[in-house]
């Protein structure tokens, strides 16, 4: 199976400190701190990437999915938002919501639900986060 990984330097200390988050392709790199993390400063922060490879991954498995059905889609968009609460562990991240709009000749509104679920659930960053107590998908079909 292919390893993928990236890295992550930081200096100083928690609310002080900032750090830099690099992709290991080399593609991306980013500063982050706890401003980014926690507040609104500036920067990534590792939440954020993992939204990014949330969507990025649902969209994917929805396209294998449609086509094992025989439909391709024309476009999809997906967006991800990563919550990031406060429980009794700590920080956490409580829940993800996929938001994903498709344009798809044929297919309708109820085939297009159905199979957008049946993508979350196979799409290999949700169940890696399994763990997370909510990942709701809001799935759109554009007009086709």
């Amino acid at each position: 199976m292919t390893i993928r990984e990236a890295s992550a330097q930081w200096q100083g200390t928690l609310k002080e400190g900032s750090g830099r988050l690099r992709l290991g392709s080399g593609v991306f790199e980013g500063a982050y701190s706890f401003p980014s993390r926690f507040e609104n400063g500036p920067g990534t922060n590792p939440e954020e990437l993992i939204a990014a490879a949330h969507a990025g991954c649902f969209s994917m498995a929805l396209a294998a999915i449609l086509g094992s059905e025989g439909h391709t889609a024309k476009s999809i968009h997906t967006i991800a938002k990563v919550h990031l609460g406060a429980t009794t562990a700590g920080p956490t991240i409580t829940r993800i919501e996929l938001e994903t709009e498709a344009s798809i000749a044929g297919i309708s509104a109820e085939d297009f639900e159905r199979l957008a679920q049946k993508a979350k659930a196979a799409c290999l960053v949700s169940r890696a986060l399994a763990g997370v107590a909510s990942i709701a998908l809001k799935a759109n079909l554009a007009d086709h």
